[in-house]
């Protein structure tokens, strides 16, 4: 019965798409969508991706898409602490800790984080922990992250279709938000025009930038080193022990090629430590390559465990930016990453996870030199 009724409303939403006036283009967003609601689009609330996982608004779990998934949420600032409930079931996440604790007191990882007063929660763990059901779809002006209960009866692909039109009005909604608001560190003046931002403006590009691109190494890592080593480029893969172990000739590519070699470790791992995991992958890298790495990025990682494999001779990648959710698989990509690194001051580590393509990374390098930009390897002591 859920199931017809999912689809007679899907059905009825395409056949009343509307049209909708122009709105300037915004960059990539990512909207929200519970069961059959897309939810209003703004900075404040906006999905992203950080350490691997995808992280949504809390405050999602009220009002009507409250109802639809079953989930209530009571957060308290004073104790920096949120409670999401339901059926007698709960998971609290501590601001301060990088976990979750259900009422039996098990952990589940990551934790919350807060943004510019809103409390984010990774999708993946609540979807697995209250029995519901996420996907992120690709959609016209970005990507869409939609909860429901399982056994919606709806495929993404029809979902994405169906919402297309409340997506468009959001989106224009949103963009007829940010026209009006004065431009980020101004104000209006007495005549209600934007006054300057209080700081001077970064228009120096990429001149002399030192960019460090750090990947998660998988199956595509040889197409990136052939990228790389045409452009004469350098950067870190970061593998799993597994992919270590697995990899053995692109480890030794690698190293020839005088590219950073790095592990990957999941603070979630319920089988293995974080030490055990940087021990293993040493293990299988002498095997491969007859050296070691005090490279390492943690995914997950709470600043105890980052603390404990500092003292143990790592040095964990923290990235400046975390572009692991925005695909560097061709030009638009590549221009769009270029945009952002030229509007942050001085050198930059960005963590693309395995989100880029040897043509995107390509595209990259070739822009970002010539912008001025440097593409250099991050290494145990830094930045090349």
């Amino acid at each position: 019965m859920k199931r017809r009724a999912a689809a007679l409303l899907l059905c009825l939403l395409l056949a009343f798409q509307l049209s909708l006036p122009p709105a300037r283009a915004a960059g990539r967003v990512y909207f929200t969508a519970v069961s059959s609601y897309v939810l209003p689009l703004s900075d404040n609330t906006m999905p992203f991706w950080s350490g691997g996982y995808v992280y949504i608004a809390s405050s999602i779990f009220t009002g009507t898409a409250r109802e639809s998934l079953g989930i209530s949420q009571v957060f308290s600032s004073d104790q920096g602490r949120l409670v999401l409930y339901s059926g007698g079931r709960s998971l609290t996440y501590t601001l301060s800790a990088n976990c979750a604790l259900d009422s039996n007191g098990n952990a589940y990882y990551p934790g919350a984080i807060q943004r510019n007063g809103t409390v984010f929660v990774p999708a993946n763990t609540v979807s697995r922990y209250f029995d519901l059901v996420y996907s992120v779809i690709e959609v016209e002006h970005g990507s869409m992250v939609w909860l429901r209960q399982p056994n919606y009866g709806v495929s993404d692909k029809l979902y994405a279709d169906a919402a297309r039109y409340s997506m468009n009005s959001v989106y224009a909604d949103y963009i007829r938000a940010k026209e009006s608001a004065p431009p980020e560190g101004g104000t209006p003046d007495g005549n209600g025009r934007p006054s300057s931002p209080s700081g001077p403006a970064d228009s120096a590009g990429l001149e002399g930038k030192r960019i460090a691109l750090c990947f998660q190494a998988g199956s595509g890592a040889s197409g990136l080193a052939d990228a790389l080593e045409s452009c004469g480029a350098g950067a870190a893969f970061f593998f799993t022990p597994e992919e270590m172990e697995r990899q053995g000739d692109v480890l030794r590519r690698l190293t020839a090629q005088g590219q950073s070699v790095g592990i990957l470790a999941d603070a979630g791992d319920p089988e293995r430590t974080v030490a055990e995991q940087l021990e293993a992958g040493n293990a299988a890298l002498f095997r491969a390559t007859c050296g070691k790495t005090r490279l390492a990025y943690v995914r997950g990682g709470g600043s105890q465990t980052l603390q404990a494999a500092r003292e143990a001779g790592f040095r964990c990648l923290q990235p400046e930016l975390d572009r692991s959710g925005y695909a560097l698989r061709n030009a638009s990509g590549a221009l769009e990453l270029v945009q952002r690194l030229a509007g942050r001051r001085g050198d930059a580590s960005v963590w693309l996870g395995d989100a880029a393509s040897p043509a995107g990374l390509r595209s990259f390098l070739s822009a970002a030199q010539e912008a001025g930009g440097v593409c250099t390897a991050y290494t145990e002591a830094g930045f090349r």
